[in-house]
């Protein structure tokens, strides 16, 4: 039987004409993206989004990709729908493998029906990837069921948009008299209208109803009220969009079976700045804690290609008494260099390998290797004293690192044989126009997570002409402290270099905040 193939490799050869792919991006969240979703994204030569789909799986685009913003807002619309469907057909002749991204469900008041109508009428190929919804998801984020056995048994998903000047084309009546939870998308604008149509229609005044605000975000918030004060508490309160509007009895629940805010790290958003390669795990544990993450590798690492100096170290390598590792990426491309010219660990023979911390001796070990040394301070004069006093006289002392590395480390080895042999260079990422720019100078992002002094640049690099001390930093060690420091920042510690010791000084920084937020301290 012919192995089944998977969606990586149908993805590419169905496409040889090109293919449209109309997927839901779900709420923001990017947990609640679907697989497929995901893997569609991700070998996509055009991504054709919209305002709603999440800034995190906006980050999933790939960087070759051509991106293609349309996005809608109430009175303002980028591209006509008409222009949009259009432009599907005319990517998609062109041989390209076209991913239409929409926030929610494409089928749900997103427009898909139209757009699969215009890709038939000209043949044009197409899969649809359904979404999670917000009108769901968004109320079960804010502790609200759209069901509950004891108070409705039946949910309505209902259009809150209409054309200017326009009456509703809604049955009001009909909608009080099902007795279930109804859910109006797109209608901020026209709540007061929905509202005095439910109540002219027979609602009770003391209907429970809410307004969800910025649905699975950590900045996410809800008003409740009754659908006859709604309209008021709201405008006291003030509210943005996106938001969706929510009656029915099941709105009483929400502070009872609240749970997002209840998390440790529930309505924070973080900005992570690691390189590509390590920022995933760090994400993901930040997540399971509640919060908000956006990724923007501030670095990356570039491998220097034919690097005479440490294939001559390499050659003899038996004449070194220490290998010395000061990151994760310096252990990573020692190994691929060694299996480049076909050796392995049995090579090493005797030689004793000392880390600068917890990160570098963990990427050790996937070679099945333990650290003979690792400092109690994970920073470069620290690892140095602890080798000047474990080196023996006359041993050799190969450091592998990025280029222009600490000066410190090569300080406290002075009298010692050492070969300091750059094998990457650390490369700041560009971010020109990315969202979370703006987000940061408008205190949207409530944290930045710093692992290296190179991180900070690159951040700051990117970040371009701003005022710094509205950042809250949290750092790894006391020289990626100072760094961010010099550029006027708020900074924090953790009292460890590595991934979990970060995160509980984030957490422990936040409830601090929280405190003083409470007593009107801060």
């Amino acid at each position: 039987m012919e192995k089944r193939k998977g969606i990586t490799e149908r993805f590419s050869e169905d496409c040889a004409g090109g293919r449209v792919w109309l997927v839901g991006a779900g709420p923001s969240d990017p947990g609640l993206f679907t697989l497929k979703g995901k893997q569609v994204l991700e070998t996509a030569d055009v991504v054709v989004y919209d305002a709603l789909a999440g800034q995190e799986i906006l980050s999933m685009i790939p960087e070759n990709a051509k991106k293609i913003y349309v996005g809608k807002r109430s009175s303002h619309h980028t591209m006509p729908q008409e222009q949009i469907s259009r432009l599907l057909v005319r990517e998609a002749k062109e041989g390209r493998r076209v991913v239409r991204l929409k926030g929610g469900d494409p089928f749900l008041f997103g427009r898909g029906g139209e757009e699969a109508e215009e890709l038939i009428r000209h043949g044009i190929p197409f899969e649809v990837v359904p979404g999670v919804t917000s009108a769901i998801s968004v109320p079960a984020y804010q502790g609200i069921p759209v069901t509950h056995r004891d108070l409705c048994s039946s949910v309505h998903i209902i259009t809150g948009h209409k054309r200017a000047g326009a009456a509703y084309d809604i049955d009001f009546e009909a909608l009080v008299r099902t007795g279930g939870t109804l859910v109006f998308l797109m209608g901020v604008t026209a709540l007061g209208d929905i509202c005095r149509g439910l109540l002219a229609a027979g609602m009770d005044p003391e209907m429970p109803a809410a307004l969800l605000i910025r649905g699975t975000t950590a900045h996410q918030r809800r008003i409740v009220a009754s659908v006859s004060t709604l309209e008021e508490e709201v405008n006291r309160q003030g509210a943005q969009t996106p938001a969706i509007i929510v009656v029915g009895r099941v709105c009483a629940l929400a502070e009872e079976f609240s749970w997002y805010g209840k998390m440790p790290l529930g309505g924070v958003k973080v900005l992570l700045t690691r390189p590509k390669e390590l920022i995933r795990e760090t994400a993901v544990k930040l997540r399971m804690l509640g919060a908000e993450v956006l990724e923007f590798p501030a670095i990356r690492t570039r491998k220097r290609q034919g690097n005479v100096r440490l294939y001559e170290a390499l050659e003899n390598i038996r004449a070194y008494g220490w290998l010395v590792f000061t990151s994760p990426a310096g252990v990573r491309i020692f190994f691929e260099e060694m299996q480049s010219v076909r050796m392995d660990v049995r090579s090493l023979g005797q030689i004793k390998i000392a880390v600068i911390g917890r990160g570098s001796a963990r990427e050790l070990e996937k070679y099945g290797l333990y650290a003979d040394m690792m400092p109690e301070i994970y920073d470069g004069a620290h690892l140095g004293a602890a080798l000047a006093q474990a080196v023996q006289p006359g041993e050799r002392i190969l450091i592998p690192r990025a280029s222009g590395g600490s000066r410190e480390l090569i300080q406290e080895l002075s009298g010692h044989e050492v070969d300091d042999i750059p094998t990457y260079d650390t490369v700041f990422e560009e971010a020109s126009g990315a969202e979370w720019i703006g987000e940061l100078k408008n205190g949207g992002i409530d944290y930045v997570m710093f692992t290296s002094s190179s991180t900070v640049r690159g951040f700051v690099q990117a970040a371009g002409d701003m005022d710094f001390s509205v950042v809250r930093a949290i750092c790894i060690g006391e020289q990626t402290r100072q760094t961010a420091k010099s550029f006027g920042m708020r900074t924090w510690m953790s009292e460890e270099a590595g991934t979990d010791s970060l995160i509980r000084c984030l957490m422990e920084v936040h409830q601090r905040e929280e405190e003083l937020c409470l007593s009107g301290s801060l």
